[in-house]
C-alpha cells in the first residue's frame, strides 16, 4: 500500500466539505483511509457505519478526543470521554435529568418567558439573533439547573459557552478564547459545588428535576461507579455539559431564521401548526444545516468494517455532514423540506448531529429531545415575530467549524406591533 497522504491541511481549509470530498475522490466508498496530524485514520460513511461506530464493542471514546477539544468543548473528565460501567453510571445521571418527563416543557416555558422579555428589549433597534438567542438560552438553562445568577452573569455564561463551542475546532484566537472561557466557568461552578456541599449556597428552586433536586444538586451529589463523589472540578465540567449544549441551540436558531428567510412560505406552516410541523421543521434544520462535521473514537480491538481491517487503537471518524447530504439516503438532499419528517420521528441512525444509537445507554446525547423541543419553540416564535430583515451577509461558510450565518442574523423589530398585516418573516428588500 502506498503511504497515506496527510489530510490535516485540507481539513483545515475545507471544514465540513473535507470528508465528503475525500470520499468522492476515492469513489464514494463506505470507508477511506487517510492521516491527520500524521496519525492513521479510517473515515466511515453510511447507515452501517453509524451502527458500527456507536457499538461500544467496536469504538471507544476514552483517549480519542484531543486535548484542545477537551479544553474548550467538553472538559477534562467529561462523560463524553468515558466507556463501560464508568460511562453508564455517569450517563444515567444525565438521563435522569434530561430525559425525564416534563424536562422539555419546563425548559420551553422558561425560554418563552425570557424570549418575550428579550424581544420587548429589542423593539425599535436591530438585534443579532444568534447573540440574543444564546442569552435567552443561558438564562433559561441557569434557571432550570438551579443556578441563582443575576442578569449580567447569565450574559457572561452565554458568551463563555459560545466561546467554548466556537473555539474547539480551530487554532488561534478563537481557540484561546474558548479555553479561557472554559477555565473561567469551571472555576466559578466548582466554587458553587463546594459551597453547596458545605451548606453555604442558597439555591434557586424554581424548577427542580423530578426527584426534588435541581440539576446543580444532582450533579453535586452524584456518585460515580467507584462510589465516590465527583471532585468539584469534574462536577463543574458536567454541570457545564448541561448548560453549554443548551446555549449551543443558538446555532440552530440562527439556521432556523436563515431557512425562514430563504423560504418565507414555511412560516405559514409554523403559524398554522399544532406542534407537529414545528417539530418536523426542527428535525430538518438539524439535518440540512452544518453543525457537526464528523465524530471520532478509537477501535476497541482488531476489527473489520466490510473489507477493511481496523487494527486496535485506529482513530475512526464518522462522516456526519456527508451522511446528512447523501442522495442515497435523502432525495434531493440540498433542498430544505420539513415534510421529510412530518408525522414521523427520524430513526436512530438517520439524523446524527448528537450521535447515533440509544441515548439512554450509549453515546447519543440524552439532551437531544430538549434540543428538538427548544428549536421547535424558537421556530414557531420566529414565524410569529413581526420583523424585518436588514441587508446583511447571510452566507454560511463551510470552511469554518462550527459555522453560522456570517452576520449572526440581524433582525429589526418595530417599536410597536404592526396591525395592518399578519406577523411576517421577510426581507425589507
Amino acid at each position: 500500500m502506498p503511504p497515506l497522504i496527510d489530510s490535516t491541511v485540507p481539513l483545515l481549509a475545507q471544514g465540513y466539505a473535507w470528508a465528503p470530498d475525500l470520499r468522492r475522490r476515492h469513489g464514494d466508498p463506505p470507508a477511506v483511509r487517510t492521516r491527520l496530524m500524521g496519525r492513521p485514520v479510517l473515515l466511515l460513511h453510511g447507515p452501517a457505519a453509524v451502527e458500527f461506530f456507536y457499538d461500544e464493542r467496536h469504538v471507544l471514546r476514552h483517549g480519542a478526543l484531543p486535548g484542545p477539544v477537551l479544553d474548550t468543548l467538553f472538559g477534562r473528565g467529561a462523560v463524553h470521554t468515558l466507556d463501560g460501567d464508568t460511562h453508564r453510571v455517569r450517563k444515567a445521571m444525565f438521563v435522569s435529568l434530561l430525559m425525564r418527563d416534563g424536562a422539555v416543557d419546563e425548559l420551553a416555558a422558561l425560554v418563552r418567558r425570557h424570549w418575550a422579555a428579550a424581544v420587548d428589549g429589542w423593539r425599535g433597534r436591530p438585534a443579532v439573533l444568534f447573540d440574543e438567542a444564546a442569552v435567552v438560552l443561558a438564562r433559561a438553562a441557569c434557571d432550570w439547573t438551579g443556578l441563582a445568577v443575576p442578569e449580567d452573569a447569565a450574559r457572561e455564561i452565554s458568551e463563555d459557552c459560545v466561546a467554548m463551542v466556537d473555539g474547539f475546532a480551530t487554532p488561534g484566537p478563537r481557540h484561546w478564547r474558548g479555553r479561557r472561557a472554559r477555565a473561567r466557568q469551571e472555576e466559578s461552578l466548582a466554587r458553587t459545588i463546594d459551597e453547596l456541599r458545605g451548606g453555604v449556597t442558597r439555591l434557586h428552586q424554581a424548577l427542580p428535576p423530578g426527584n426534588g433536586d435541581t440539576a446543580l444538586e444532582t450533579v453535586a451529589r452524584h456518585r460515580d461507579a467507584d462510589g465516590r463523589l465527583l471532585d468539584s472540578r469534574t462536577a463543574a465540567v458536567e454541570l457545564l455539559n448541561v448548560i453549554r449544549p443548551t446555549v449551543a441551540v443558538a446555532w440552530m436558531v440562527a439556521f432556523a431564521a436563515h431557512a425562514l428567510h430563504r423560504r418565507p412560505r414555511l412560516a405559514d406552516g409554523l403559524r398554522a401548526d399544532d406542534g407537529a410541523y414545528a417539530r418536523a421543521f426542527a428535525h430538518e434544520v438539524r439535518r440540512f444545516y452544518p453543525f457537526v462535521p464528523f465524530v471520532g473514537g478509537l477501535a476497541a480491538r482488531d476489527l473489520r468494517f466490510g473489507r477493511e481491517a481496523v487494527p486496535e487503537g485506529t482513530l475512526v471518524l464518522l462522516d456526519v455532514y456527508g451522511h446528512h447530504h447523501d442522495p442515497e439516503l435523502w432525495p434531493d438532499p440540498y433542498r430544505f423540506d420539513p415534510l421529510r419528517f412530518l408525522g414521523r420521528e427520524p430513526g436512530p441512525g438517520e439524523i446524527i448531529p448528537q450521535g447515533g444509537g440509544d441515548a439512554r445507554t450509549g453515546h447519543r446525547c440524552p439532551g437531544e429531545d430538549i434540543t428538538v423541543g427548544l428549536l421547535a419553540e424558537f421556530a414557531s416564535a420566529l414565524a410569529g415575530l413581526d420583523t424585518d430583515i436588514p441587508e446583511q451577509d447571510l452566507r454560511i461558510p463551510l470552511h469554518r467549524i462550527p459555522t453560522r450565518p456570517r452576520s449572526g442574523f440581524t433582525v429589526a423589530v418595530p417599536s410597536r406591533q404592526r396591525s395592518h398585516h399578519a406577523p411576517r418573516f421577510q426581507s425589507q428588500a
